[in-house]
């Protein structure tokens, strides 16, 4: 009965203290998103279980974020229908639309030629080219093909409904393209710990999520140096007001206990400049790598 007791009692203030743990995140959260002419939205969720979420009842426009759920979707493809990741497409000139970010085009400018499945998933997800992500979704069969995919995984709370180029084409057509911040988090949490993959397709996209070269003043400005983040980031451009869209990021984190947690920060429809959008994101960053790292009291 005492062992029981005692168990009874260190599970009571585990409970006790993981409570204060999170109440105490959630308000540094809301200090760093107070006053800023923004919408934030965050989720966390710490090693597969633990959950926190912050303004998760609103559409927000993912941009590139959603590269990952495409890519998830084209290693799935590759995966069924048994094609290696070298297989190559053929990539014409009038693929490589000018007026877009896309460093495969800056690159390779005349196109008209082959290029792997696998080349065109890292300028598409560690580079965020918006040629390469448009030529992957015609490899699918379109943008539905890849809404359709994510559904199957159980996460509804989310719409992938138009390219890069259908998005560049007027202002309003970014937002038929979004998520809640709990719905990309359990899209990563399925890839980071679900066999929707293989070994092999899982390992390449963790290295090139790795990899990535963008919002290095994003989630990865929170961490010390030495922490492994694999992550995705998204960005808009502003429209005549002057407003920002979206300025977002999203990740995974392994935390030197070999634990893993899952970040995602959704900056919308803000005044902000980009340097304040950006820092919001990172402050978040910091503040949740700090509370899972804190000595107990």
């Amino acid at each position: 009965m005492k062992r029981l007791l005692l168990l009874v009692g260190l599970l009571m203030v585990t409970c006790i203290s993981v409570f204060s743990q999170k109440s105490r995140l959630r308000d540094d959260i809301g200090q760093i998103i107070k006053d800023k002419r923004a919408t934030v939205g965050v989720a966390l969720i710490v090693d597969g279980k633990d959950t926190l979420t912050i303004n998760n009842d609103i559409h927000y426009p993912t941009q590139s974020v959603y590269k990952f759920h495409l890519a998830l979707a084209v290693l799935d493809y590759l995966d069924n229908e048994a094609l290696p990741l070298d297989c190559k497409l053929f990539i014409k000139k009038n693929d490589l639309i000018p007026d877009t970010y896309s460093p495969l085009r800056d690159d390779y400018p005349e196109g008209e030629m082959y290029m792997t499945i696998a080349d065109i998933i890292r300028y598409t997800v560690s580079k965020s080219d918006n040629n390469g992500c448009d030529i992957l979704f015609r490899f699918l069969g379109g943008p539905t093909i890849v809404d359709q995919y994510i559904r199957k995984l159980g996460v509804v709370d989310f719409s992938i409904a138009k390219t890069e180029e259908e998005m560049h084409s007027a202002w309003d057509i970014q937002y038929l393209n979004w998520s809640t911040p709990y719905a990309a988090a359990r899209v990563l949490e399925k890839f980071r710990t679900g066999a929707i993959l293989s070994d092999f397709s899982h390992d390449f996209l963790w290295n090139t999520l790795v990899e990535t070269t963008t919002g290095r003043d994003k989630i990865k400005a929170g961490l010390p140096q030495d922490v492994i983040l694999a992550h995705k980031t998204g960005s808009s451009a502003r429209n005549k007001d002057g407003l920002s869209a979206a300025e977002n990021d999203v990740g995974i984190v392994q935390l030197p206990d070999g634990r893993f947690y899952t970040l995602v920060v959704f900056v919308s429809d803000s005044m902000e400049d980009q340097k304040t959008n950006a820092a919001i994101i990172a402050a978040i960053s910091k503040a949740v790598y700090e509370s899972l790292t804190a000595e107990p009291n």
